[in-house]
């Protein structure tokens, strides 16, 4: 506490001793080419030189010199008596004349020829010039002849308190992960002062928080802002307000300080799992859905952002993990569930699946605070849809003698409505498939009968298309191919292909037969248009002369 209190009292009192030291300097010396330069700051002090300093007064003839100074920022109603030049030579009397020359000789500083005494005409700021070098002369006043050797001094500007810290960066933003732990590292600020960094305490500055306590503190002398409070949610709040105080005087009362704002961001980490809006889904689909469609949505809430707001779903569980899917739409996050297979009201009519959401991100170090995943039932009722009649055969195969009589009966297609309904079904035959118009179908009960006789040397197959349609909704119909193959009957005789004639002779042998310029067998063969010909026998014939 003493040492605390002799600071304070050292920051109160500086400025009043270097004002009294400005106005009333000590006048030092020292040699300077054999000669010596006499510095002033007031007239009492010219007047009456102490003993220490005649003491530094050389026997030779010289100048008495050393450096000069003036209080920034002092002004008053007359010009500020900076110091005097004095050379031993002048005896007092009226024939040295001084001249002053070099920065703001004449304009800023003034000299009194006859005394020496220089004045400050304006008001002096230390952080635009700190300080200026003139040079002085002593001349005679009749001839202007040198009495010395030129002599250069320095006026140097006293500074003072007179800028308060500035952010020049400011204001300022920055990010920190949640959660974070006491001391993180959040950002660095700088101020600057335009006082004086050597002289005094007018630039020693120091950082304090006026708003944004307990959540962040900063390090007095570097200016770091730390996490001063653990486990800051970003879901509970995100963004902070931080006011951040830099003051001179090494904070000391009487310091002039400056503010500036830092934003701090609490940026995103996996620290919540996924959580389904509902325990319970219920979707309806209607039997007849094209593979692949999407039945309905199910969605799991995170309160993370981003890729930490990412999950994947999945069926785990359930009757109907082979007949559907599930995926993840990328723009929204919602699991999509679809149909794989088939569905069939009349087979089954509903499902049960267990679907699961699970990050995709996992961060270890919230590992603890799992399982970073959750699970939700869903139930999947399957509608009946009015479907076309089914065929007992995808395809029928009739066989049918070709002497078969009018309208005997071929054979017979099935089919029925597969719907819980069950509608009649009436059939037909697809006349583009038999413009001969040669069979005809019952419309009830699909038997399909001759209207035309049938030859199978003209036409061995016949190939039609049934119709079976709906009586309750006539848009409801399908189709069934039926081949009708013709079966052969022995109704042609064999033919000869061509003519021929043979000669036998009066006194031939039995199986011998005489032609003209042949002699050998000769072979006779006729044609048949039956598939089972009448018998017939290989003539051979031994001809001879």
């Amino acid at each position: 506490m003493p040492e605390r209190l002799t600071e304070m009292l050292m920051d109160t009192w500086t400025p009043l001793i270097i004002l009294w030291i400005t106005v009333l300097p000590s006048i030092y010396m020292a040699p300077m080419n054999q000669s010596q330069v006499l510095l002033s700051g007031s007239s009492t002090g010219l007047k009456r030189l102490n003993e220490e300093q005649r003491v530094l007064h050389r026997s030779k003839r010289g100048w008495v010199w050393n450096q000069m100074f003036v209080l920034e920022e002092f002004s008053g109603p007359e010009p500020i008596l900076v110091g005097r030049l004095h050379t031993d030579l002048d005896p007092g009397s009226s024939k040295i004349k001084y001249i002053l020359s070099g920065d703001g000789a004449g304009t800023i500083f003034v000299i009194n020829d006859k005394t020496g005494d220089i004045h400050a005409m304006k008001r002096l700021d230390r952080e635009e010039k700190a300080e200026y070098t003139l040079t002085a002369q002593a001349v005679d006043r009749d001839t202007n002849q040198p009495l010395e050797p030129p002599s250069e001094f320095i006026i140097k500007v006293q500074d003072i308190n007179d800028n308060p810290p500035e952010f020049v960066e400011g204001p300022y933003h920055a990010t920190v992960p949640e959660m974070s732990v006491v001391g993180t590292f959040v950002t660095k600020v700088t101020a600057t002062d335009a006082d004086d960094p050597v002289y005094g305490n007018s630039a020693k500055l120091v950082y304090s928080i006026l708003e944004g306590q307990p959540y962040f503190s900063i390090e007095p002398h570097t200016a770091i802002i730390k996490t001063a409070l653990p486990n800051m949610d970003r879901e509970a709040k995100e963004e902070y307000f931080v006011v951040i105080q830099a003051k001179d005087m090494g904070g000391h009362m009487g310091g002039l300080s400056g503010t500036t704002t830092v934003t701090i961001t609490l940026t995103d980490v996996n620290d919540n799992p996924p959580k389904f809006a509902q325990s319970l889904y219920h979707f309806s689909v209607m039997e007849d859905v094209a593979l692949g469609e999407p039945i309905g949505r199910v969605k799991a809430n995170d309160l993370d952002i981003g890729e930490n707001a990412k999950s994947s779903y999945d069926i785990i569980e359930g009757d109907g993990v082979d007949i559907f899917e599930i995926t993840t739409d990328a723009q929204t996050q919602d699991g999509i569930i679809r149909v794989r297979k088939p569905l069939d009201f009349e087979t089954k009519k509903s499902y049960t699946l267990k679907v699961e959401a699970a990050n995709i991100h996992i961060d270890p170090r919230f590992l603890s605070g799992g399982p970073f995943k959750d699970t939700a039932t869903v139930k999947i009722v399957v509608e009946d849809a009015d479907e076309p009649p089914v065929f007992s055969s995808p395809t029928y195969l009739l066989e049918v003698h070709e002497n078969a009589a009018l309208n005997s009966v071929l054979g017979q297609v099935t089919a029925h409505d597969p719907d819980v309904s069950s509608s009649p079904i009436r059939f037909s035959i697809d006349r583009h498939t038999d413009l001969e118009r040669q069979f005809n179908i019952n419309a009830e009960d699909g038997k399909i009968t001759l209207a035309t006789p049938l030859d199978r040397e003209t036409s061995t197959w016949h190939n039609i298309t049934i119709v079976a349609t709906e009586t309750r909704n006539h848009s409801q119909v399908s189709r069934v191919p039926v081949a009708i193959k013709v079966l052969d009957v022995n109704d042609n005789a064999p033919e000869f292909a061509s003519e021929h004639e043979a000669f036998l002779c009066e006194n031939g042998k039995p199986g011998q037969v005489s032609t003209p310029g042949f002699h050998g067998v000769y072979n006779l063969e006729a044609t048949v248009k039956t598939i089972n010909p009448f018998p017939l026998d290989l003539i051979s014939v031994i001809i001879s002369r």
